[in-house]
């Protein structure tokens, strides 16, 4: 359960566990006993967090309001790194090295040989 913050009016702030589906409704101020309101007195400790926990929620916050589509106007607006095999003129991206057969099988001799081709 999380730590939220409440505030009494004659006490002063503090903190209490709470379940999430509570996390609106006042709570008892352990000194007093009257209802305190829920409120925001720090900031998040996202300082403390992990680096990669960090990046994740800065990714999905990102793609909540900003995801990157991989269509067409994307590509045209610079949406991809260079070297881009689907957008971008590079000479590994129109090198192919798939090799067809006279009766119409395919296979890649050179890049993966322990490959059955389809």
């Amino acid at each position: 359960m999380p730590v939220y913050e409440y505030f009494c009016d004659s006490c002063g702030p503090f903190e209490d566990i709470r379940p999430i589906g509570e996390y609106a409704a006042p709570t008892d101020c352990p000194d007093c006993g009257t209802a305190a309101p829920r409120v925001m007195l720090t900031a998040p400790r996202l300082a403390l967090m992990a680096s990669g926990d960090r990046h994740a929620h800065a990714t999905n916050e990102r793609s909540a309001h900003e995801p990157h589509l991989s269509t067409t106007d994307s590509r045209a607006a610079g949406g991809h790194g260079p070297g881009c095999s689907c957008c971008s003129a590079s000479k590994s991206a129109t090198k192919t090295r798939t090799h067809y057969g006279a009766d119409g099988s395919k296979g890649f001799p050179s890049a993966r040989p322990w490959m059955i081709s389809h």
